[in-house]
């Protein structure tokens, strides 16, 4: 008897078997990639980015080290001609720069190293760095090499300074610009404070251009600070206030309205509260003032 055979359940046509095939490839694929990925794979550590990090700053801080010595690196130069930078990199102070530029604009010229000592009054030890890499004219190493009495003169005048609050009004007359009444008037006002305690002060003086201040600070400075008997605002009379220069009577009894209002000033800065206080000048106001 013949018996009708059923299909079986593991027999696949051509086309099933190629997808099968095609999905155990994918999935051994997915196992390899996964077995190489965790034995190759070295997960991240946030303390070795920080190390990585801090590594590669310091190194591009090196580079720029590098680079700024080499910009500054010394080479052959006239004296004559050193800018604020070219100062500043060979080591000298802004003051010793100001010395060389305040001579140069006068008409002078250094001839000799000796000559920029002498002027500019840096240390042997720096003037022993940068000799070398000094180039004076040619013109400059005969007779010309020595600076005459009157470039001497020039060179004493640049870095001598005289004190301001030592001179007479015969002495501030020998400032171009200064005349009796300029000079008395800044002596009156110096007297009336006690004694400059900084430069600024006689831009304060009245009717004192700023171009004759700049002459004047040539050849004065405040070589001795002063000592001056400050005013407690705190407790001091609206007429012991008013005998500061910058302070009239009536900004002195605002003042005093101001403290009994508010118990104590407890800072200068309050003081530029007030009504027609002069503000831009309480830096050297308060040098004169206490607190307590």
């Amino acid at each position: 008897m013949n018996k009708k055979l059923g299909k079986s359940h593991f027999s696949f046509n051509r086309q099933e078997r190629s997808g099968i095939f095609f999905f155990l490839f994918i999935i051994v694929f997915i196992q390899l990639l996964y077995f190489f990925a965790k034995t190759y794979y070295v997960p991240g550590d946030k303390h070795s980015v920080q190390v990585d990090h801090e590594i590669q700053v310091q190194l591009e801080e090196l580079k720029k080290q590098a680079a700024l010595q080499d910009t500054l690196k010394p080479f052959p130069f006239n004296p004559n001609f050193i800018t604020d930078y070219k100062g500043y990199a060979l080591g000298m102070t802004p003051v010793e720069i100001d010395r060389l530029h305040r001579y140069r604009e006068k008409g002078g010229f250094v001839n000799s190293a000796k000559d920029f000592q002498e002027l500019t009054l840096i240390s042997d030890s720096l003037l022993k760095e940068m000799v070398p890499y000094f180039k004076f004219p040619k013109w400059t190493q005969g007779s010309r090499g020595k600076p005459d009495k009157k470039e001497k003169k020039v060179i004493a005048s640049v870095y001598t300074y005289q004190d301001i609050n030592l001179a007479s009004p015969d002495d501030l007359m020998s400032i171009k610009g200064v005349g009796e009444v300029l000079s008395r008037r800044i002596v009156k006002f110096r007297d009336r404070l006690g004694g400059f305690l900084t430069e600024e002060q006689l831009y304060h003086v009245y009717g004192l251009e700023k171009e004759v201040v700049k002459k004047i600070l040539e050849k004065y400075k405040v070589l001795k600070v002063p000592e001056v008997q400050k005013i407690n605002i705190n407790s001091a009379t609206a007429s012991d206030i008013a005998k500061l220069v910058y302070i009239n009577k009536v900004l002195a009894k605002e003042i005093v309205r101001y403290r009994e209002e508010n118990s104590l000033i407890h800072s200068f800065d309050e003081l530029t509260k007030i009504e027609n206080f002069p503000t831009e000048k309480i830096a050297v106001i308060q040098l004169y003032l206490a607190l307590k």
